[in-house]
């Protein structure tokens, strides 16, 4: 079976799965490729209201294939950082589903999603130490921004993987699930995102996720900007009326 990435659509999630069997999931330099394309048309299709992030099989991803980092020209680092920022990106709500090795450029990618949930006994690492490669400074930036500077520190200094707990506990990953729960949980958790305003799942991830680094004032414009926007769609009142005649709300999307 040939490395690549399988996407799948249903009930508005769009499902990337990670497949390279063959190398515990590791990315190749066409995967890397190939991902930032596949992000954009899933972002611009209106059935898709979420993305969750999964590897085939009993592994997340292992990381990029070693034989890619042999690339003098830094090829592979390159594609590997414009991936993780096309997915850091992505407009709608991103979920990172994880079983077994989450290492490396797994690492990356799970931490450029919004969220993460890991089956018992996922392992998590990040081993630049081990092979000498300076980790890029974006994905640095947001491995500690995810969990914390001291287990950024850890992890990068180390290379060693840590638990499913210790990576609860740090914010790594934010709900661990029993053994064959992930799925059930990932499809039940998905639907909730898709019942809720599109709008303010946009808004909110553009302001928690843009607004770290910009002057107060500069963040005070996109938050006008998108309760204007709240406004004129119709949700607020939607939202209201649903809570009053006790239904389930209709919210329309951002751009009707």
């Amino acid at each position: 079976m040939e490395p690549g990435l399988k996407t799948h659509v249903s009930d508005g999630t769009a499902t990337v799965t990670i497949s390279n069997p063959g190398k515990r999931n590791a990315m190749t330099v066409p995967m890397w490729r190939e991902l930032p394309p596949l992000l954009a048309r899933l972002a611009a299709d209106r059935a898709v209201r979420s993305l969750v992030l999964t590897g085939e099989g009993g592994t997340f991803c292992a990381g990029a294939d070693i034989g890619s980092l042999r690339d003098p020209a830094g090829e592979s680092q390159g594609l590997a950082a414009a991936a993780e920022e096309a997915l850091a990106a992505f407009p709608k709500p991103t979920l990172a589903a994880i079983r077994g090795y989450c290492v490396g450029g797994g690492t990356q990618l799970a931490a450029a999603c919004d969220l993460r949930f890991a089956e018992e006994g996922a392992l998590f690492g990040v081993t630049p130490a081990k092979l000498g490669v300076a980790y890029p400074a974006g994905a640095t930036r947001r491995l500690v921004r995810v969990a914390g500077l001291s287990t950024a520190k850890y992890l990068l200094f180390s290379g060693e993987l840590i638990d499913c707990a210790r990576a609860l506990r740090t914010g790594l990953v934010d709900e661990v699930l029993a053994e064959g729960e992930l799925v059930k949980r990932v499809a039940e958790f998905s639907a909730v995102l898709a019942s809720r305003s599109l709008l303010t799942q946009t808004a909110a991830k553009e302001l928690a996720d843009g607004t770290w680094d910009v002057p107060p004032a500069e963040a005070a414009v996109r938050g006008a900007y998108w309760a204007a926007q709240a406004r004129a769609s119709g949700d607020i009142a939607e939202g209201a009326a649903a809570f009053l005649e006790r239904r389930a709300p209709r919210f329309s999307w951002p751009t009707d």
